[in-house]
């Protein structure tokens, strides 16, 4: 069943800049790390860039097997 809590977030990623998405689910600056995966033992954040400037929508719950794109497994 689908939960709104976990929907993906639309983010304008930017050509070259690095972004560190949250793998966790603790960060409370979601879908991006804040570091709080080491308060809770967790691994840590996917780092990741895009090629060119781009809107994607990003992954909430965590599940999705084409991180750190959601790929609709919220839905599941």
């Amino acid at each position: 069943m689908s939960d709104k809590s976990y929907s993906p977030i639309a983010i304008e990623l930017e050509k070259d800049k690095k972004y560190a998405w949250c793998t966790c689910s603790h960060s409370s600056n979601q879908p991006f790390c804040d570091g709080s995966h080491r308060a809770h033992n967790k691994p840590p954040s996917l780092g990741f860039s895009v090629d060119e400037n781009k809107e994607a929508f990003l992954c909430t719950c965590k599940r999705t097997d084409n991180p750190p794109y959601c790929d609709g497994s919220h839905n599941k």
